[in-house]
């Protein structure tokens, strides 16, 4: 078993901004796991054109930043072809000094990113299953998301953390259906 994390926030979005790229750390990882979500392939580097044109104008990326971007897929890519169904989301934290509000619109910028990422691989999701559209018309309610100044503020960083246990479920239900499994599975000869 690898040890394969998602990159630090603050280091990737620092990468990222003297890179001049037109994501942000969040943004990224939600768009990779929307593709991944949508079928994209595990094993080859077909993310690459279409991050590039997404995010850069069709221009390649710094080394740094790429290695940053296939660190996050390969995580993303264990934990969605893993048996944990789990799915951890690359948002800014306390570590990166988000407040609050920071917090809120990361998840809501990963959630609009992961959306983009089922389109960019051309998801067919009119052939979606009842589950994966409700699963894909709660994202897009959850892209909406914002906190009110006037609200109490400990009340809605426990609201922020259920949406985001929400968030996993709605990705991982969409992933079920559309996403590649690994190809280990498929070496199993058929019996007739």
């Amino acid at each position: 078993m690898s040890n394969i994390t998602l990159p630090d926030y603050l280091t990737f979005a620092s990468e990222m901004q003297s890179a001049g790229l037109a994501v942000n750390p969040s943004e990224l990882h939600g768009l990779l796991t929307g593709m991944l979500s949508g079928g994209l392939s595990l094993t080859d580097k077909s993310w690459q054109p279409l991050i590039f044109d997404y995010t850069n104008e069709g221009m390649g990326w710094p080394d740094k930043a790429l290695t940053l971007a296939q660190q996050t897929l390969d995580a993303t890519i264990k934990e969605v072809t893993g048996s944990d169904m789990e799915l951890s989301l690359l948002l800014p934290d306390e570590e990166a000094s988000a407040t609050l509000f920071d917090m809120a619109d990361g998840v809501a910028d990963w959630v609009n990113h992961f959306i983009s990422g089922l389109g960019l691989v051309g998801t067919d999701l009119k052939k979606a299953s009842k589950q994966a559209k409700e699963a894909l018309n709660d994202l897009e309610e959850i892209a909406k998301l914002g906190i009110d100044e006037e609200d109490d503020m400990q009340e809605q960083a426990l609201l922020l953390e259920q949406v985001i246990e929400h968030v996993k479920v709605c990705v991982l239900t969409i992933h079920a259906e559309f996403g590649q499994k690994p190809t280990q599975q498929e070496s199993a000869p058929t019996i007739h």
